[in-house]
């Protein structure tokens, strides 16, 4: 057998692996979310995103596809239907997965891996907001050089500030120099 590039197989063979992760997406999709093992958890979630980019796509040959791995037709026409056009404007990230304590009976890792939920209108307000903010930042560093000549003024009018200050005077707490007795 081949060494896995992921690590260790889950369950014992290759095929025992791809069925194992298959039914684990199918209850993902059906349910939203599900408690497994963390290392589960990590083997599901690129999978998963991936079957749910395919659904965004939505033509034939993604259904098809996606039909190849998960054989639960209502819940690839779920899939289609209704996750993957909630996902249309987001680039990746579908998933989320949180650690629960470990297991009672055997103490191994748990976690609950589910699917994120859609920006709300706020959040998307927000993150329009930052976008437009970080826009305005670049296009104004792209501008600064072209104000160059405009910093020199500023310059020349710091030496003016110096020589207004010595007008004050002095704290009794403070050393005195020659130039402020003057």
């Amino acid at each position: 057998m081949p060494t896995p590039s992921k690590g260790p197989r889950l369950g014992g063979g290759p095929a025992h692996e791809r069925l194992m992760l298959a039914n684990l997406a199918t209850a993902l999709f059906e349910h939203g979310r599900i408690t497994t093992t963390e290392a589960k958890a990590r083997r599901l979630r690129p999978m998963a995103e991936r079957l749910i980019t395919k659904a965004k796509r939505g033509d034939l040959h993604a259904r098809r596809q996606v039909l190849a791995v998960i054989r639960d037709k209502g819940v690839v026409h779920a899939l289609f239907e209704e996750i993957g056009p909630r996902y249309g404007t987001r680039e990746g990230g579908y998933t989320r997965i949180i650690k629960i304590g470990p297991r009672k009976g055997d103490n191994a890792p748990m976690a609950v891996i589910e699917l994120v939920e859609e920006l709300t209108v706020s959040q998307r307000a927000v993150g329009e907001a930052e976008a437009a903010t970080k826009r305005s930042v670049k296009e104004r560093a792209a501008a600064a050089p072209a104000e160059v000549p405009v910093e020199a003024p500023e310059e020349a009018a710091e030496p003016v500030a110096a020589e207004a200050a010595p007008d004050v005077e002095p704290d009794a707490d403070e050393p005195t120099t020659d130039e402020d007795r003057s």
